[in-house]
């Protein structure tokens, strides 16, 4: 087994744990404090791995200041919901509905980019969604507003993604970071005067709050190490590793166990999902949330030469050339 395998199934490992504890914080914090300091200790990782050339005190300058704030819009939109839903309902519900997302990827691909689609990656799109409906069982149960928010937060990390796309090659990692942080940083920490939910922290949660920080930032270099040594096209498909892990620690920890379809619809959700970025164009298609801001792990300069060191990459979702980059988990 290449090492780069190894390495990103570690990786996807460590964002789960990340996601496993921000589920307990939530028994404690409000979902903007949680947002405000898993980001902001999200930054100290970030900040040591600045490439050179790159100043953060500049991390304001962009060549596409229009779709940089837009991904800084979307993005901060889209964490604050998966974070709702990651407190609120299953960990694997969570996880099944997030993985909409390449569903809407492609849709406003479709309708906003005029690019075209085949016929094979719209079934393996609809039975994900098929597999996502035997999870959540609308009209068989309640739905909570956690499970609205998770499929948010899969539409508005679509938009986040295809912006990313377009912009990546062309801004500085800085920027694509910063930005995205200090709308988050000051989007959350208004929100927390404005509903009086700002409070100390307590040393557990402090801790737990750096733990976040340090796994994600090691998560993203094991990610690095994974896209500089092996092909998209291997790495992708271990991103619905995530499914297993939530299913291992929401019955470790929070004592969630699915209804027996349920793990019929995640079993479909994983096998369409791997079908989906192995078919030929899909190859680029890592679709990375957990890394610091949003800015995926494989939007550094590294990766990306590693990827396509002199020439255009190919468009993940139709194949068309242009100048982009691998997308975000």
């Amino acid at each position: 087994m290449p090492p780069g395998v190894l390495f990103a199934f570690a990786a996807y490992a460590l964002y789960s744990c990340c996601d496993a504890i921000i589920k307990g914080l939530g028994a404690g914090l409000s979902v903007y404090e949680i947002a405000f300091f898993t980001t902001l200790f999200s930054l100290i990782p970030a900040i040591l791995m600045t490439p050179k050339g790159e100043n953060w005190l500049l991390f304001w300058r962009a060549k596409n200041v229009g779709l940089l704030h837009l991904r800084a819009i979307s993005g901060t939109i889209g964490n604050i919901c998966i974070i709702y839903a990651f407190t609120t309902i299953e960990l694997a519900e969570a996880y099944s509905l997030a993985f909409l997302a390449p569903i809407f990827i492609v849709i406003i691909s479709v309708l906003v980019l005029g690019e075209s689609v085949r016929w094979q990656r719209w079934l393996m799109l609809g039975a994900s969604f098929a597999g996502v409906l035997l999870v959540v069982r609308p009209g068989f149960r309640e739905l909570e507003l956690g499970h609205l928010l998770a499929v948010l937060a899969a539409i508005f990390g679509a938009i986040t993604t295809v912006v990313l796309r377009r912009i990546a090659s062309q801004e500085q990692r800085v920027s694509l970071i910063g930005v995205a942080s200090a709308y988050i940083l000051v989007f959350n920490g208004v929100m927390m005067i404005a509903t009086g939910s700002i409070q100390a922290l307590e040393l557990n949660e402090l801790g737990w709050m750096l733990t976040i920080g340090a796994i994600g930032g090691s998560a993203n270099l094991m990610f690095i190490a994974a896209t500089r040594t092996t092909e998209a096209s291997k790495i992708a498909p271990l991103q619905y590793s995530q499914i297993l892990w939530a299913l291992l620690f929401g019955a470790a920890f929070y004592q969630e166990y699915p209804v027996p379809i349920a793990y019929i619809g995640l079993g479909v959700v994983i096998v369409a999902g791997i079908l989906n970025v192995l078919s030929g164009d899909a190859k680029l298609r890592i679709f990375s949330r957990n890394a610091p801001a949003g800015a995926g792990p494989s939007t550094l300069r590294e990766a990306e030469r590693k990827l396509a060191p002199d020439t255009p990459l190919e468009d993940p979702i139709a194949g068309a050339p242009e100048i982009t980059t691998a997308s975000e988990r």
